[in-house]
């Protein structure tokens, strides 16, 4: 795991963080936390290792930045006790583990209270990062903030966290593998429910189980091999090993296949579900989207084309991510090449999302005998016999008093034959009354749950493309090992399988990555 450890990322060079520690704080002077944060990232250096090594000291507020109830600064590293004993009145670290109420004053100024606050020390290895740590629970004011972070700043051998350093160090002191961290940061940008139960269970460590597992198996039948190849002339143990390494592979591979064959369950749930609502001009599709968001994302209008490009936004639809688009009207002709554009960005994006809403104005469309005399021989009716597509006839509002028998039986009769005709769902809704609302979001919920949601003792799915790429390439070496075949081959085989558990190993963090870990701890906050 030690031979990991790669670039670290920084807010700023040491010249930088020198001159913060340059500026003593005086009991006249009160800090701006914007001033602070600014100093720090005046500089877009990216410091290595050799600049920023592991022992030093390392802080940052890992709270929302801004006015707030409580804020929490976060001290990591082998200074964290002497951080304590200088900025607490009672000059040592507290009790470990047990929240603690004290004054807390500037290291340089003893008579300067920066406030009252709760301290919590963890002395490693049983912290977050492995490291002796502390945090801070202070009062949320920008001036407090600003404060305690300035204080810490002029301790020499303390400098301001790099974005996503403490999880870094949680990974390079075996804390926490890859998968787990990447658990963390989904859980932080979770906005679902779906997406919190999903990133909870990567946090408890279902994948990184299921891949080592998978690995120290591939790994098995490599030691094996490779006793077949260092000993068989000798202690006579070929027989039947080959066979039954063969076999034992050929399970993995099924297995890994399967969990592959997944229709990118995982990564949907983690990203959102695409839904693209489509249809004629003046159908209601914006209206559609602004009641979903809540709120104006789209511009209404009675003038056909108003909508030209792609509008979206990201909604939780019965506790899954969705990532709502509208789009230009679909009609045949139209002289404005940017509307042409627009039609055409639509049907690709149709043709492209998990989900579509395809709306019509339901007086025009009981006009005519099926959709596709509405239709008439439009090229992009093709999307009406598409998968998770539902027809929503727009505007019941419109048709008359809805309890009428005939209007009743002149929906039934269309929505009957449309339903043969298409084999899909078709729905009667106002977006203005809301009538038929509540049904037709709970089927669009359904769908949704039934083909990417979890079901019950379901195992855990992809949730990343880059564990996707890693598990094709050991699926493709053992694939290669599989068609090796000559027993007197087995150098061959021997390296295949060492490929396949080297890709294994990349997912979890076991083998050199260092090529990842800029990209993953980059997305980080400062103070995780």
């Amino acid at each position: 795991m030690h031979a990991l450890k790669g670039q670290l990322f920084s807010v700023g060079t040491h010249a930088s963080i020198r001159s913060i520690r340059r500026q003593p704080l005086s009991p006249l002077r009160k800090p701006s936390l914007n001033a602070f944060s600014q100093a720090a990232v005046a500089s877009g250096h990216r410091q290595t290792l050799e600049e920023s090594p592991s022992a030093d000291t390392i802080f940052a507020l890992s709270t929302h930045p801004g006015k707030s109830a409580i804020a929490i600064v976060r001290v990591s590293g082998p200074q964290t006790a002497s951080v304590l004993s200088q900025m607490l009145a009672a000059k040592c670290p507290p009790a470990a583990r047990k929240a603690t109420m004290t004054r807390i004053t500037h290291p340089l100024d003893a008579s300067n209270t920066l406030d009252t606050a709760i301290c919590l020390w963890f002395p490693g290895p049983h912290s977050y990062t492995g490291e002796d740590m502390a945090e801070f629970h202070i009062h949320g004011g920008t001036a407090v903030i600003g404060s305690v972070l300035q204080a810490l700043g002029d301790i020499n051998g303390v400098r301001m966290a790099a974005a996503g350093e403490f999880s870094r160090r949680a990974f390079d002191n075996d804390k926490m593998d890859l998968t787990k961290l990447e658990g963390v940061a989904d859980l932080i940008n979770a906005e679902t429910e779906e997406q919190r139960k999903l990133a909870v269970r990567q946090i408890d460590g279902e994948l990184y189980i299921k891949y080592s597992r998978w690995r120290e198996a591939i790994v098995g039948a490599r030691a094996r091999i490779e006793a077949v190849i260092d000993f068989s002339e000798e202690e006579n143990i070929e027989d039947g090993v080959y066979a039954q390494v063969r076999q034992d592979v050929d399970a993995l591979r099924m297995e890994i296949a399967g969990h592959l064959d997944d229709r990118r369950r995982g990564e949907i749930m983690r990203s959102g579900v695409a839904l693209s609502i489509v249809g004629p001009p003046n159908s209601g599709k914006s209206t559609m989207l602004n009641k979903l968001a809540m709120r104006q994302v789209a511009i209404v209008s009675p003038i056909a084309g108003t909508t030209r490009d792609i509008v979206e936004t990201t909604l939780d639809i019965g506790g899954y991510p969705v990532v709502v688009r509208d789009s230009a009207g679909l009609r045949k002709s139209s002289d404005d090449v940017i509307e042409i554009e627009g039609i055409r960005r639509a049907i690709q994006a149709a043709e492209n999302a998990d989900v579509r809403i395809f709306m019509l104005d339901a007086a025009q469309a009981l006009r005519c005998t099926s959709l596709e005399q509405v239709l008439d021989d439009a090229d992009w009716k093709r999307l009406l016999y598409l998968p998770h597509t539902f027809v929503v006839l727009n505007k019941s509002d419109t048709l008359g008093t809805l309890d009428s028998a005939m209007t009743k039986q002149a929906i039934d009769r269309w929505v009957s034959a449309q339903k043969q005709l298409l084999g899909a769902p078709v729905a009667l809704v106002s977006c203005t009354t809301m009538h038929g609302w509540d049904a037709l979001m709970g089927k669009v919920a359904d769908d949704i749950r039934q083909s990417w949601g979890r079901s019950a003792g379901s195992s855990m799915p992809l949730t990343k493309a880059r564990h996707r790429e890693h598990l094709k390439r050991c699926l493709y070496h053992l694939d290669a090992f599989d068609r090796i075949g000559e027993e007197d081959l087995v150098v061959l085989a021997a390296e295949e399988l060492r490929a396949a558990s080297d890709a294994l190993g990349k997912i979890t963090g076991n083998v050199g990555i260092e090529d990842i870990l800029d990209a993953l701890f980059s997305e980080f906050c400062i103070g995780k």
